[in-house]
């Protein structure tokens, strides 16, 4: 008996075998030289390198900002870290990833001279006052796969047009007596609850400067009047 052909389980199974379409992730073009792309992409992911003005990774609502742990401690060190993980304050689902350490802080310890708990004080207070989850991996693939989970249970997609926050103007006051030698936030913020304004700290005299941060003073005074 010649087989009967049954056109509605043939239509049936064509649809259920369709290919959905790939989740996207878009890549910072800085992040072509990491290995994460390609695992991303072997992942089955649809991989998009942009300019991003924020963060290395968007997967569909989260924003995601890559450290390898040599990168994580030189960007505290100079204060870049902290601006980067306020700009990302501006979306909603945040991450920060660490990457490259089964034992973050004994790989700290043993190849940085800087001691562990001004580690562990900075990590807190990305937790706890920037809001910032935090994840460590131990390498790219590590990291592509926590990327290729996130790609497969989020559903909303975020804006690209969001942009480095601007900084106030206190902070602005702060930003610019940070760039003289030697002048952190701490000293910064003495100079400006003293003087009020940043006029009044450059026209000061060298005493008056060093009554409120002692030597440094003389950091500030001499950039001030060098011709």
């Amino acid at each position: 008996m010649a087989k009967i052909f049954d056109i509605f389980s043939f239509s049936n199974k064509d649809d259920s075998e369709r290919k959905k379409p790939k989740e996207k992730v878009i890549v910072d073009y800085r992040e072509k030289n990491s290995l994460i792309a390609a695992k991303l992409m072997k992942l089955g992911l649809d991989v998009e390198f942009q300019h991003l003005r924020v963060g290395d990774y968007i997967v569909k609502d989260v924003i995601i900002e890559r450290k390898t742990v040599s990168d994580f401690v030189s960007s505290m060190i100079n204060k870049r870290l902290l601006k980067q993980i306020e700009s990302l304050k501006q979306y909603e689902n945040r991450l920060l990833i660490i990457e490259g350490s089964e034992n973050f802080l004994d790989e700290i310890e043993n190849n940085f001279s800087i001691h562990p708990n001004a580690i562990k004080g900075f990590l807190l207070s990305i937790t706890l006052k920037h809001k910032t989850p935090i994840i460590f991996t131990r390498n790219p693939e590590d990291t592509a796969s926590f990327i290729d989970l996130i790609a497969r249970k989020k559903e909303k997609e975020i804006s690209l047009n969001h942009s480095k926050k601007p900084l106030n103007k206190k902070e602005q006051m702060q930003f610019i007596l940070e760039a003289f030698p030697g002048i952190g936030p701490k000293t910064a913020k003495k100079l400006l609850k003293e003087f009020k304004t940043l006029k009044k700290i450059f026209n000061s005299s060298l005493e008056e400067l060093r009554k409120v941060i002692g030597k440094k003073a003389e950091n500030i005074y001499k950039l001030i009047n060098e011709n």
